[in-house]
């Protein structure tokens, strides 16, 4: 019944998306868009895809000080990106940390899970910085470089507050124990839970790593946006890099959103809904949006399904394992 309440408003959301996206387009004309793709752009964004993925584990490795080894962490990143196309409750997330704890030879799910919050709440940024300062330029309005400063001057503090905290750990520790001093299962749980946490950020206090971090980050975006790009011109000629970059924000918080697993229905409008705003062809901007699924797909398909055969897993058992892993961590509290 818990599980039932969680998924259910996500399902409810993807399921009005779909329902709103089959009322609206016309897939005839979207099929007929398809066909007449320039399918040369469609292949560089094919590689550019896996580009992206192949870098982003870059990232995760530098968030993990390079302890594992790349190809442990290639095919874990794969695999955990699969899971989430597939399976409920954001079980990638989980799955990246649990799988990757069996291979890495010495680091504890514990140790790994924190990095991963700190990558997506890093991905938060990028997405909000370059959603909220395409915004203005896509819609026509002025002051769209204030705009950007305002959004550096945030993103900034940010940054400084979690260096803050990284520095000041152990006062935040032990104001946490204060505060949870009535709960013991909450004050034990979690304290163990931020320890690790407080651990995973002390990439913020090590200069020349998160300057790596930043670097690797900055450049997965980059590949992004220009995948984006590619894959919108590809459909529509006319198309600006900044469409991308457009586009490229309002998947991120698409995917964000509550919903079926792989993001179904909240992934597709919010790439659809950018790019309807912009030209007004709804069916040709559903193409775009289920090409850019197709690919996310592909990516983690090959590279996840390379790893799930090479360790003897198939999906259903990694949930399963997954799904007990979590009812023993639950007990344990």
């Amino acid at each position: 019944m818990k599980d039932i309440k969680r998924w259910l408003p996500g399902a409810l959301i993807s399921i009005a998306i779909i329902a709103a996206i089959l009322y609206y387009v016309d897939f005839q004309a979207m099929w007929n868009s398809i066909r007449a793709a320039d399918y040369r752009l469609l292949l560089g964004s094919t590689v550019l895809s896996f580009l992206w993925l192949i870098v982003r584990a870059k990232v995760w490795q530098t968030l993990l000080r390079d302890r594992p080894t790349y190809k442990d962490v290639l095919l874990t990143t794969g695999e955990g990106y699969l899971l989430n196309n597939f399976l409920p409750f954001r079980l990638g997330e989980l799955g990246r940390a649990f799988l990757l704890s069996r291979k890495s030879g010495g680091m504890q799910f514990s140790e790994i899970l924190p990095t991963i919050f700190i990558e997506r709440a890093v991905d938060l940024v990028f997405s909000a910085v370059i959603f909220l300062v395409s915004l203005p330029f896509v819609a026509g309005f002025d002051g769209s470089e204030r705009i950007g400063y305002i959004v550096g001057v945030i993103v900034v503090i940010g940054l400084v507050f979690m260096y803050i905290l990284a520095r000041n750990n152990q006062w935040a520790l032990d104001l946490f124990h204060k505060l949870s001093a009535r709960w013991p299962s909450l004050q034990k749980f979690g304290g163990s839970f931020l320890e690790s946490f407080f651990q995973g950020l002390g990439v913020l206090t090590d200069g020349w790593l998160f300057l790596r971090f930043l670097f690797w980050m900055t450049l997965d975006w980059a590949i992004a946006l220009v995948a984006y790009y590619i894959i919108t011109l590809a459909f529509f000629p006319q198309a600006e890099i900044i469409w991308g970059a457009f586009i490229l924000g309002a998947a991120a918080f698409g995917g964000a959103i509550p919903s079926l697993p792989g993001a179904v229905g909240t992934f597709d409008g919010a790439i659809a809904g950018a790019l309807t705003l912009l030209t007004g062809d709804q069916s040709t901007a559903l193409a775009v949006a289920l090409t850019a699924r197709l690919y996310n797909y592909l990516n983690s398909g090959v590279i996840g399904g390379i790893g799930l055969m090479s360790e003897g897993q198939t999906l259903s058992s990694i949930y399963r394992q997954l799904m007990n892993f979590r009812n023993k961590e639950k007990k344990d509290e």
